[in-house]
């Protein structure tokens, strides 16, 4: 770490300063220029104490991390990308996967037939929603455990993963015994007793960004999976909220590259969520294409019209199919592809 002193700060402040490092675990090593020192702490960061504790001290104008604080997270750690194994598929490798399916599971007829037009359009994961989070406590919540085990039937009458979303502590037993991912969505990013449950399980994690999140807190959301022993977490660019009112949400396609270049996890962007308009949904897929993206998680209802959640966002069949046809040319060219 970097402890940046007040210019013209006396000897004995600097002093001060030198020792409080040494006593913290450090090495100090000032460096004096002609107003200014600057004391260039050596030590690992992971295990000694923070050195944030001294901007405090009246003479200390900041303190500066040299490491990153998601340790397990950062490609200082891991330089390679991290390939995430559901199951027989892998995310993350040169394979780019599709997730898609309805937002919320309705019925076994319509969970059924769109995982039969996913999985025949190249599609290897299914989401549904068995638990939804509503703003409003009178739209629909979802068909909880019997939503998990329409799951369960449409995984087994068409060989796709299954990926559903947690909502808190209390069912990621019975979750967990589900799905093959857990997603963790947006409402509950930085839900960290919810996190640290869902890594016991062993089970890939989604962990979608927060609406409010900046990128570091997502980083470190991820951080708590990690660190509790569970390296399968996918990262998820699902839109944040901003003063723009076009969109549901802003796809921040920035945070991808930015995430893609701090991180060796995998990156998921979810369209559908990111803007809340099934008319962009299609041009969103190309650019988080373009910009790295390891996957897709789109909504697809087969009428979307007639969904009990958020129908504005879900593209129908036909669409799902011209968005698959003009994927593959951009995946040719970037050198991913579909198996």
């Amino acid at each position: 770490m970097i402890v940046i002193l007040r210019p013209n700060t006396p000897k004995e402040l600097i002093e001060e300063v030198i020792k409080e490092v040494e006593k913290l675990g450090y090495t100090p090593h000032p460096i004096h220029g002609e107003l200014q020192t600057v004391v260039a702490a050596i030590g690992d960061e992971r295990i000694h104490h923070t050195l944030e504790s001294l901007n405090v001290l009246p003479q200390v104008d900041r303190v500066i991390p040299v490491q990153k604080r998601y340790k397990l997270v950062s490609r200082e750690s891991k330089s390679e990308d991290s390939v995430i194994d559901v199951d027989g598929v892998a995310i993350g490798g040169r394979e780019f996967v599709i997730m898609a399916g309805p937002c919320s599971v309705e019925s076994e007829d319509q969970l059924l037939s769109t995982a039969k037009i996913v999985r025949s359009l190249g599609a290897k994961i299914l989401r549904g929603g068995a638990y939804k989070p509503r703003t409003s406590p009178y739209e629909f919540q979802g068909l909880g455990k019997h939503g998990l085990r329409l799951l369960e039937t449409a995984r087994k009458e068409t060989g796709l993963k299954i990926i559903t979303e947690v909502l808190s502590e209390r069912d990621v037993e019975h979750v967990a015994a589900s799905a093959d991912i857990l997603q963790i969505g947006a409402r509950n990013a930085q839900n960290y007793q919810l996190l640290v449950e869902c890594a016991k399980t062993r089970k890939p994690i989604l962990l979608k960004r927060g609406m409010s999140e900046r990128i570091e807190e997502w980083l470190l959301a991820a951080e708590y999976i990690l660190s509790k022993g569970n390296p399968n977490v996918l990262l998820c660019e699902r839109g944040i909220r901003t003063f723009e009112t076009y969109t549901r949400n802003t796809l921040d396609l920035a945070a991808v590259a930015i995430a893609k270049r701090e991180s060796h996890l995998p990156l998921i962007v979810d369209p559908s969520q990111g803007c809340g308009r099934a008319d962009l949904v299609k041009v969103l897929c190309r650019g988080a294409l373009a910009v790295g993206a390891d996957a897709l998680l789109i909504e697809v209802h087969p009428c979307p019209a007639e969904a009990l959640s958020d129908g504005q966002q879900q593209i129908d069949f036909d669409v799902f199919a011209q968005l698959i046809s003009e994927l593959r040319p951009i995946l040719n060219a970037t050198g991913r592809m579909f198996v």
